[in-house]
């Protein structure tokens, strides 16, 4: 099969020929449809990236879709032609955290594009029977490739057990912070977004933010945030992972609020402890999702999500991959660029 692999930092990725995978008794071969490119990948290869580094050799890409087109001797919950999206964390298949959907959590969990195994910057890949949900009828594989990312907002969202009328910060307009608008709001928060620039406002509001917040130099933006949301917010959802992002939370959530950190920060981070200690406030680090939020997903999804589409704003194809990858290590317009490996 045609793969992009990921060599060394500095390097961009290469387009080679790779052996095709076989399942095993509980895995299937997934024909890639979609993969998207995540901030995770562009973070987890540079130079910086410390105990977060990728592999030499690996293939990237943990947010595919695509359709089953093998299946190992023992699986029984799905059959070739099937169309899935996966959870890319690969377990036994037989032990409790599997079983449960939670398939991270299997003491022989490998991580699809993480270095555990191949992701989905491919024309097939490896996944686990019970790590696929199933997608219905309507549900294409450029929606049930943002899934993943839909998910890890969807598990940050449910972790901070909002109450309608909760007001709402988040940090960061990508596509995590962008999903994370649409859950809070689907809660019934009072959802204000937070960016460096204006750029993505438009996108923001239709996801469910009902203000957008770009910094003034003029003036702390908790303050702004206060005045746009009518209060501190109540919870904090950060979803940039740059260092100083915590302390920023620490700063704009109420007395005794919570913050959530779903920011992936490769580097060393630092932040005040007086001052959170001083609001008693909460911090709480979430990352990893369970196969009924994929499912909440896809229903959202199949019931009709047609704002979330809006963040995929351009298709590659493998031989165009490379390029589009290292373009997207500048600021640049695009928000999800997925890649069509067929």
């Amino acid at each position: 099969m045609r793969a992009c692999v990921f060599h060394a930092p500095g390097q961009p990725l290469t387009v080679e020929e790779a052996p095709d995978p076989t399942p095993g008794d509980l895995e299937v071969v997934v024909k890639v449809g979609r993969c998207g490119i995540c901030g995770t990948d562009l973070h987890t290869t540079q130079d910086d990236a410390g105990t977060f580094a990728t592999k030499p050799g690996t293939i990237l890409g943990h947010e595919f879709a695509g359709e089953v087109a093998a299946i190992g001797r023992e699986v029984t919950l799905l059959k070739v032609g099937d169309a899935v999206s996966v959870l890319p964390w690969m377990g036994c298949g037989r032990c409790g955290p599997c079983l449960s959907g939670v398939p991270s959590q299997c003491p022989k969990a490998r991580g699809n594009g993480m270095g555990g195994t191949g992701g989905g910057y491919a024309e097939f890949a490896l996944a686990g029977e019970r790590s696929c949900v199933v997608l219905p009828k309507g549900v294409g594989f450029d929606s049930g490739a943002l899934v993943e990312p839909m998910a890890v907002s969807l598990h940050g969202v449910r972790g901070a057990n909002l109450r309608p009328g909760d007001k709402v910060l988040v940090i960061g307009a990508g596509p995590i912070g962008l999903a994370a608008a649409y859950w809070a709001k689907r809660a019934g928060a009072k959802v204000a977004v937070t960016a460096a620039t204006g750029r993505r406002e438009g996108l923001a509001m239709a996801m469910g933010a009902d203000v957008f917040v770009t910094p003034d130099p003029g003036q702390r933006l908790a303050r702004q945030v206060a005045g746009a949301l009518g209060g501190a917010p109540d919870v904090v959802i950060e979803c940039v992972g740059l260092p100083g992002m915590v302390q920023t939370a620490i700063d704009c959530v109420r007395p005794r609020g919570l913050i959530v950190v779903l920011g992936l920060c490769t580097t060393a981070d630092s932040f005040h402890p007086g001052a959170a200690l001083a609001k008693e406030a909460r911090i709480n680090f979430a990352v990893l999702y369970d196969r009924r939020e994929f499912e909440i997903t896809v229903d959202a999804f199949e019931a009709g999500a047609p704002e979330v589409g809006r963040m995929i704003t351009d298709v590659v194809s493998l031989d165009e991959a490379p390029a589009a990858f290292e373009a997207l290590r500048q600021r640049t317009h695009q928000c999800k660029v997925q890649i069509a490996p067929g």
